[in-house]
């Protein structure tokens, strides 16, 4: 009898270890699909806004369509843009006009040697453009200055929390906007042909090219 009950032990045990490890793999493959699933969900979000099929995609969106960072940014600008559509009214025709002008940069960008960082910036600086233009984030201003003690040299300056920060300068009928720069020391801004750069706590302006450069001061709104 004590032979009996002693197999009857074994066997048991036995039966109990081939339990849990049947309930480990079951865990582990459940794991597994999860993962898988995820996966799966990731790569779906991560397709750009455009079709990846398409026969007509030039080198560049081929290019966006296998890299996620990429796309991802293809994804916020797109929700960017519809954005400032709703709020462009009658000027729309230009801003589509001016998108379009866009992709065609962004596509001269096989002509660089390191692509990917060429794509990445325009992308980066289109999204901060429209929204300064379009003022689609928190702002900071308008601010006034005058430089070189002169009413007529007058700036009206807003500053953007976009990525890369911006600002949007007016002189009079003219506007340009700027996008923050490296620079050695203070905040630099730099335009087309203008540059916004406040050191140590004067401002020196630069509109125009090969402009003189003019040392400003922060000024209240007269009424």
């Amino acid at each position: 009898m004590r032979h009996v009950a002693t197999y009857i032990a074994i066997a048991s045990l036995t039966l109990a270890i081939v339990s849990c490890g049947d309930s480990n793999n079951n865990s582990t493959n459940h794991t597994a699909n999860i993962e898988a699933n995820e996966k799966g969900t990731e790569q779906e979000t991560l397709s750009p806004s455009f079709d990846c099929s398409a026969d007509s995609n030039a080198r560049i969106e081929s290019m966006i369509c296998q890299q996620p960072e990429l796309a991802q940014l293809d994804n916020q600008l797109n929700k960017v843009y519809q954005q400032a559509l709703n709020k462009a009214g009658n000027t729309s025709t230009e801003l589509k006009a001016t998108q379009r002008g866009w992709l065609k940069g962004r596509n001269d960008c096989w002509k660089n040697n390191n692509k990917r960082q060429c794509i990445k910036k325009s992308y980066q600086r289109r999204i901060a453009e429209l929204q300064a233009r379009y003022r689609l984030v928190d702002s900071d201003g308008p601010l006034r200055f005058i430089c070189d003690n002169n009413p007529k040299n007058e700036f009206i300056v807003t500053f953007f929390n976009t990525e890369p920060r911006t600002l949007i300068a007016e002189r009079g009928d003219q506007v340009s906007l700027m996008y923050n720069v490296v620079s050695g020391s203070g905040a630099k801004y730099q335009g087309q042909n203008e540059i916004f750069w406040e050191h140590q706590g004067e401002v020196r302006i630069t509109w125009g090219y090969q402009a003189p450069e003019l040392t400003c001061q922060k000024s209240s709104f007269t009424h």
